[in-house]
């Protein structure tokens, strides 16, 4: 797993209801994942675009609506995806005025995006947005030793020991148990937090918070 983060941003994606209490905990998990991913300069306009899309569908198509946020990368660009079940219910970009109270929401993701565009399928509409983002991991950050005790540990905790494997497939293979790992990792620490009586939400923002300022520092 040693120099390639693009083979590690698999697409995702997640169910919820369409609610308004719900964008709080998306705008985490993008967060997250674009850290994860090592994206740190497009988490506000994804946050926002993510906000907006979902404000969308409660507007337009009505709070409690099944829909599915899905995120990956499409060459140098972030797609962020909005699906819900009402093909009827279009978003539009409206001309806003000084006085418009409606219609903003699109209009900040088309400021905000490099495009956007609507999909209709049998059963669903999938609104989608692209954010420009550099693919690439700095190359300061190869051998660094941040990322010599990550592999370390994810090693520890791997029950498949095949991270020097250097053919292709195998590769593909070690980045898929390490990645198993690191979610292992990352659980263990919530149980151990949640044991003492500790924040896990307020440590995860300071450690995203850590990983990006020293992420700008190395790049």
């Amino acid at each position: 797993m040693h120099n390639d983060l693009r083979t590690l941003r698999k697409p995702w994606s997640l169910a919820f209801v369409a609610e308004p209490e719900e964008v709080a905990a998306l705008r985490r998990l993008m967060r997250l994942h674009l850290g994860l991913w090592g994206l740190p300069e497009v988490v506000e306009d994804a946050q926002l675009c993510v906000t907006e899309l979902v404000a969308n569908v409660i507007a337009h198509v009505g709070a409690g609506t099944p829909t599915t946020l899905a995120v990956s990368m499409n060459d140098s660009h972030l797609r962020i995806e909005i699906q819900d079940p009402d093909t009827r219910a279009l978003p539009t970009l409206v001309r806003l005025g000084v006085d418009s109270e409606g219609g903003r929401g699109m209009a900040l993701v088309d400021a905000t995006a490099a495009r956007w565009g609507v999909e209709l399928h049998g059963d669903r509409k999938v609104t989608w947005c692209e954010l420009a983002s550099e693919p690439d991991v700095p190359i300061s950050m190869y051998g660094s030793p941040c990322l010599s005790r990550a592999e370390g540990l994810l090693d520890l905790y791997s029950p498949a020991r095949t991270f020097g494997v250097t053919t292709a497939g195998s590769q593909r293979l070690s980045l898929a148990c390490a990645e198993e790992a690191a979610i292992g990792i990352i659980t263990d620490l919530l149980h151990w937090l949640h044991m003492y009586g500790r924040d896990a939400d307020d440590l995860l923002d300071r450690a995203l918070t850590h990983f990006e300022a020293e992420s700008r520092t190395s790049s």
